[in-house]
């Protein structure tokens, strides 16, 4: 994937950020639910889960609105450079991390750190320091 750095707006992407907290802040107040992504795919994939709908709208509502946004404007050209052997070995990578994280970067970097979680702090930290590392490795083509 190549991101067009010539390109990158600061206040849109500013704008995003506020409408993600917009969007976790009213999940919360209103369902008391952290907008955690891999615990709102789990508990739809959970059997017999009570609160199945909220979650499923909240997902179908973001997979609609990039396809809603591409009706107005120009959606950026997405290109995947790997093969599906590593995009899946990646995939699993995360879920795993996610798992033993006890949380995805959505649950513990906009919703951890807005409540102060000591442990949404160190998890962060991690997730944020080992991308550095390796962008910076990929950067050298190691």
């Amino acid at each position: 994937m190549n991101i067009n750095l010539v390109q990158f707006t600061p206040f849109l992407s500013f704008l995003g950020g506020v409408m993600i907290g917009c969007a976790a802040w009213i999940l919360i107040l209103f369902c008391g639910r952290i907008a955690g992504i891999s615990g709102i795919i789990g508990g739809v994939l959970s059997a017999g889960s009570p609160d199945r709908g909220w979650r499923l709208v909240f997902l179908i509502g973001i997979t609609v609105s990039p396809l809603l946004y591409g009706l107005v404007h120009t959606l950026p050209v997405i290109e995947v450079s790997t093969s599906w052997p590593v995009l899946i070995i990646a995939g699993l990578l995360v879920g795993i991390g996610t798992r033993y994280g006890s949380g995805c970067t959505s649950g513990h970097g906009v919703c951890g750190l807005s409540r102060l979680s000591p442990r949404s702090l160190v998890a962060t930290l991690t997730f944020m320091g080992v991308a550095f590392i390796t962008v910076w490795l990929m950067g050298l083509r190691i």
